[in-house]
């Protein structure tokens, strides 16, 4: 087993058990570590189907369960609920789910239990598309990116539209906390579940996890890959607090977004034209979230 990361907030005490299935490289290995070192031995964790449940619930020596793809909330608010009957409110309850059983299937549950404002934690690692089936596009899959049903061809250039802001969506339904993160900064991500895990109430966390398979990189350069999209403004880092919304780094000067895309096979086939079309919606959202950083947000 490896060193432990050392960090201000996270334990050293390992709790993930070595040897997973996930591919070289994923970023779901990354954050599952993380995630159960800050979250300590005294959690239940509920995960779908998907490249979660499949490479990494054998090596979660906890209380760990799973259902159907849009079951996920509804799982996890019964299992709140129960808890709470029972007069148990130390326990933490987490979902780590991916992009599909958050943005897409599960999402109908979700909303409806951030409306209800349960008490759990829902991670959703998101690596852009239903890569355990094969690559497809998901809701949360960026414009132009190449997936298995976005293939680039004489009539396609890639997925059509702009993913959805999931952190947005969610914090309109009034939540106590939401967060982005990445695996290109694991301070800050493991820093934002400290924080926040003792809010009672619905908690999200955003988490960027590249794929190597999906997305066409080296498997080495996954943090790099991730801190490369951060560093753009492709994927900026805030938490949204009752409401209000909170920068956590602030790059001096973004770095061009050729430079996060481009090593991605997904995205090698960008015109300047369209790499242009990147830049200007990249800074317009980062422009817009500077005005907003430290106000509250007008849902």
């Amino acid at each position: 087993m490896s060193k432990p990361i050392a960090t201000p907030y996270i334990s050293t005490e390992e709790i993930m058990l070595p040897g997973h299935l996930a591919c070289q490289g994923c970023g779901h290995g990354i954050i599952a570590r993380n995630v159960m070192k800050t979250f300590g031995k005294n959690t239940v964790y509920i995960s779908i189907p998907g490249c979660i449940w499949i490479t990494l619930s054998r090596n979660i020596p906890l209380y760990w369960t799973g259902t159907t793809f849009q079951g996920g909330a509804a799982l996890l608010s019964g299992i709140t609920n129960a808890l709470e009957i029972k007069g148990n409110t130390d326990m933490n309850v987490v979902a780590f789910v991916g992009d599909g059983g958050t943005a897409d299937i599960g999402m109908q549950g979700l909303s409806a239990a951030a409306e209800r404002n349960e008490n759990f934690f829902w991670l959703c690692a998101d690596n852009h598309a239903y890569m355990n089936t094969g690559g497809q596009r998901s809701g949360a899959t960026p414009k132009y990116a190449v997936t298995t049903t976005t293939p680039v061809g004489a009539k396609s250039r890639g997925k059509k539209t702009w993913g959805k802001n999931l952190s947005f969506i969610f914090a309109a339904h009034h939540v106590p906390y939401v967060g982005t993160a990445s695996v290109g900064n694991v301070n800050d991500m493991v820093g934002k579940i400290e924080y926040a895990k003792d809010i009672k109430g619905f908690k999200l966390l955003h988490i960027q996890s590249p794929c190597p398979t999906g997305w066409g990189f080296d498997p080495s350069q996954t943090v790099k890959v991730a801190k490369l999209m951060t560093d753009s403004g492709i994927w900026p880092l805030y938490e949204i607090v009752d409401g209000v919304l909170h920068l956590s780094y602030k790059p001096k000067e973004l770095k061009p977004v050729s430079e996060a895309l481009k090593p991605q096979r997904r995205f090698r086939h960008l015109t300047d034209d369209e790499l242009n079309e990147y830049e200007e919606m990249v800074a317009k959202n980062w422009e817009d979230l500077l005005k907003m950083d430290g106000k509250p947000l007008p849902v």
